[in-house]
């Protein structure tokens, strides 16, 4: 038998140059056949039309190039010096390491080749190119070079360091995620609401069977007349609101001297399988017409986020209708959308298979909220999904505690029924902005005749509620309104307390018809908007009284049933 002697480094340069050179002699070839049909030849579209021969030889000899700077690695080119950096491939033997950089660009090189050619493709409709789009982005982020163990140095090295152990534990990592259904973000054990999440201290003070009502105490002594009614969105739980104490807008809003009361949604479960929109609305109509009640009071400020924002105007639209427009004395609406045509990559869910899918998984009549999670983190794939199969399956490493994801992994289930109707009367359809064409209770919604002082927000880098879809509620209301621009997303964006002097802001008190226009106008700001806000709602009234009596949780009509952040919040 004869013995086979390891290869050593003089022949697998001599074995890479040919390999290089067989593959350097191939795509040579392809560019020659890269010619325009001869003439009479029939041109078939994405075959052999100019543009696709054009994309392809562009493809071709970008190729060589990678091979040339594969084959002589000290030639690198500036280009490639001053290329946009990319987190995923932060560690430097991306760079430094010849055959690790030729996989990197080639990685980058097929991924905007891929995009572009869905951009030129001819004879389909913008919609269908955004789908296209971001089905091809999705597939490019999956198969990055880093999300797999044999083509990432660094899990290369952390399974040599640790001769393998990584590996082992980042399996553990994943069949715990298999099991549970869900994928992880943070450390399980870090948080807990209650105990350092939802600490702002106050009492539950109504329950029903879709919504409770908590009351916080006060900590100053004079409060505003007006109280604070906050509508959370029912896909995720409340206290995104009431994180850490340094994060709790609920907390802040109480030291400004605010009576708060926050609405804490109910789960679904089968109970609920009837629920439709109509009972979100009379559900926020109940918790303005009892707060007001409670505390003697004519009118409430409403903040709504997210769906509960586009709930808040179907109800102003409603009391409007109903000549009972003075129970709101100001709206704020973050991150919420009325007209939904720019509605952004979630549109890219709404089509019958996704309709079809959702009845399948909500046989008892809600929609487990795992289903809602992984589609959110499909919409940053990148992020949410590849970034933490890298780092907890493939690098082994523990979870990091992070608030905000425990928040984001804490799930809520949704009504189906009324799910469904949301996503084809309102994505779909676009029904809400048209006047008339959804009626709650069997009055009919036109946004239009509503004109209560209103206060919109939105996030310049929102990818669930883009700022330009947010922007076209200032076009429908007809009152007072006032349009904020606040730096980072859909989340941050909104949690960014003033402490943290974080982000930015923008403001236009010019009359402007678009976003554009807004911004190329707009005065920056450093920092939070929070404080913008509610200099903007002592505008509205900045009457204070005493602090006591029904401005104390449990001392008014309201009995206190238990402690906040109550029982719903903790439901599975």
């Amino acid at each position: 038998m004869t013995d086979t002697q390891a290869p050593g480094l003089a022949d697998l340069q001599r074995w890479t140059w040919v390999l290089g050179r067989a593959q350097q002699m191939m795509m040579e070839q392809g560019l020659a056949a890269m010619q325009a049909p001869a003439t009479g030849a029939p041109v078939v579209p994405g075959i052999n039309d100019p543009a696709t021969l054009q994309r392809a030889s562009d493809f071709w000899q970008n190729s060589l190039t990678l091979w040339q700077r594969f084959l002589q690695p000290g030639e690198a080119t500036e280009q490639q010096d001053a290329a946009p950096r990319d987190k995923r491939f932060k560690a430097e033997a991306w760079r430094d390491n010849p055959l690790f950089a030729w996989i990197r660009e080639s990685y980058l090189m097929i991924s905007d080749h891929l995009l572009s050619s869905v951009d030129a493709i001819e004879g389909i409709d913008a919609r269908q190119r955004e789908q296209l789009r971001f089905a091809t982005k999705g597939f490019i982020d999956a198969m990055s070079p880093t999300n797999f163990a044999f083509t990432n140095p660094e899990v290369i090295d952390k399974t040599i360091e640790t001769g393998g152990e990584n590996l082992l534990k980042g399996l553990q990592h994943m069949l715990t995620d298999i099991g549970r259904g869900q994928l992880t973000h943070t450390s399980g054990d870090a948080f807990e609401v209650g105990r350092n999440l939802a600490t702002t201290p106050g009492k539950v003070v109504k329950r029903t069977p879709l919504y409770e009502l908590i009351q916080y105490s006060p900590t100053t002594k004079q409060v505003l007349s007006i109280p604070l009614v906050i509508f959370p969105p029912w896909i995720n739980r409340f206290y995104i609101l009431d994180l850490t104490p340094e994060k709790s807008f609920i907390r802040w809003c109480v030291d400004q001297g605010i009576s708060v009361f926050m609405v804490s949604w109910k789960s679904a479960d089968a109970s609920m399988a009837d629920v439709t929109w109509d009972d979100y609305i009379a559900a926020q109509i109940d918790a303005i017409d009892t707060v007001r009640d409670a505390l003697g009071v004519p009118a409430v400020h409403t903040i709504g986020y997210c769906v509960a924002g586009t709930t808040l105007a179907a109800t102003l639209a409603l009391l409007s209708a109903r000549g009972e427009a003075e129970k709101v004395a100001s709206s704020t609406f973050f991150t919420a959308q009325v007209d939904f045509t720019r509605a952004g990559d979630l549109q890219n869910f709404i089509d019958d298979d996704q309709f079809a899918l959702i009845r399948s998984l909500s046989p008892q009549g809600f929609l487990d909220g795992r289903y809602m999670a992984a589609t959110f983190n499909l919409l940053r794939g990148r992020d949410l999904i590849w970034n933490y199969v890298t780092n907890n399956y493939l690098l082994g490493n523990d979870y990091a505690p992070f608030d905000l994801l425990h928040w984001n992994g804490d799930t809520t289930n949704l009504p189906a029924k009324w799910h469904l109707s949301y996503l084809t009367d309102l994505y779909r359809d676009n029904r809400l902005a048209q006047p008339g064409a959804i009626s709650v209770a069997g009055t009919p919604l036109d946004l239009t005749k509503v004109r209560t002082p209103s206060y919109i927000q939105a996030g310049r880098e929102d990818h669930i509620a883009p700022a330009d879809s947010v922007w076209k509620l200032t076009g429908i209301f007809s009152g007072p309104l006032k349009f904020v621009l606040a730096g980072s997303g859909h989340i941050a964006g909104v949690v960014n307390p003033p402490a943290a002097n974080k982000y930015q802001y923008w403001t236009n008190p010019a009359k402007t018809k678009t976003l554009d226009e807004f911004v190329a106008g707009a005065t920056e700001t450093k920092g939070s908007w929070w404080p913008d806000w509610v200099d903007w709602l002592r505008t509205i009234d900045s009457t204070e009284v005493a602090a006591q009596r029904a401005r104390v949780p449990g001392k008014g009509k309201l009995a206190a049933l238990e402690d906040a952040p109550g029982s719903y919040v903790k439901a599975r």
